[in-house]
């Protein structure tokens, strides 16, 4: 899922591509103010024009950019959770002091360096941290540097950092008066937060694409969806009928057990 998909889908905006500046010390950020006057700064340079307090979406892709954080994976969501953003592609300003301030980030290159790290540990499982190679270009620059304090928390429950996240994606893209997302939006996030660590969702999304019978998806099932691929292999072979899973569930297994059958015979006469 590319982020910016995502913002028009939730937000309704359009973006143009930005060209983004080498550092942000180019921008008044001096070493030698004080880490919240340096995030204040910072944060300054993203804000609308017209609401200085808030940074909109064209900031936040902005943002993204000069931080070197791609807009096409999980990143962007977990810059959104790390601040607690109430919504997604904006960032209050009282957001991003009180997260800059638990992090103790108030960089680009700091924020870099979490956010790769956290979508190492939590959404690739990989609590060894990032490549080397990932990170090359702000692992050098002056700064880069945080508090890992929240990182260890997370790292000694891995499990419910992940549903933590997890939960909060669909606080994020849910409507503030509604009560569901809509599937396009769902599928869209499971392929990004789900599918690295739980390859099930990936025919999941395929099967409600291919019947387009689905619409919107609820807490529960957004809750089930991730209990569901996380404890059920991706043939099956261990799926537990009596489990009280969502109409969804059922009929998707239906689904992939026929097509498994089907495929089976077509191998079988291709071997006759």
């Amino acid at each position: 899922m590319h982020i910016r998909a995502f913002l028009c889908c939730v937000n309704g905006d359009n973006f143009v591509d930005v060209v983004a500046p080498s550092s942000d010390t180019k921008k008044g950020v001096s070493d030698t103010m004080k880490p919240e006057q340096r995030a204040e700064v910072l944060f300054s340079q993203f804000a609308d024009e017209d609401t200085p307090d808030v940074i909109g979406t064209e900031g936040f892709e902005r943002l993204c950019n000069e931080a070197r954080v791609p807009l096409d994976g999980a990143l962007p969501l977990l810059l959104a959770w790390q601040l607690d953003s109430h919504e997604m592609g904006k960032i209050s300003k009282k957001e991003w002091m009180e997260g800059t301030a638990a992090l103790h980030v108030s960089s680009l290159a700091s924020f870099a360096i979490v956010l790769h790290d956290l979508n190492s540990l939590i959404v690739l499982g990989k609590p060894a941290g990032p490549s080397r190679s990932a990170l090359s270009h702000v692992k050098s620059q002056k700064g880069a540097v945080y508090d890992r304090t929240r990182y260890e928390t997370y790292a000694a429950d891995i499990e419910k950092a992940f549903s933590s996240f997890y939960g909060f994606c669909f606080s994020l893209a849910k409507p503030e008066s509604s009560r569901n997302i809509d599937m396009e939006t769902a599928c869209a996030l499971w392929s990004v937060v789900l599918a690295p660590q739980f390859p099930l969702i990936t025919d999941v999304t395929e099967f409600i694409n291919t019947t387009g019978n689905y619409k919107g998806v609820n807490k529960d099932l957004w809750s089930m969806m991730f209990e569901f691929c996380r404890d059920t292999r991706r043939d099956l072979s261990n799926f537990e009928a009596d489990g009280a899973w969502p109409t969804i569930i059922d009929e998707f297994v239906r689904w992939k057990n026929a097509r498994t059958i089907i495929q089976s015979i077509e191998a079988s006469n291709g071997d006759a």
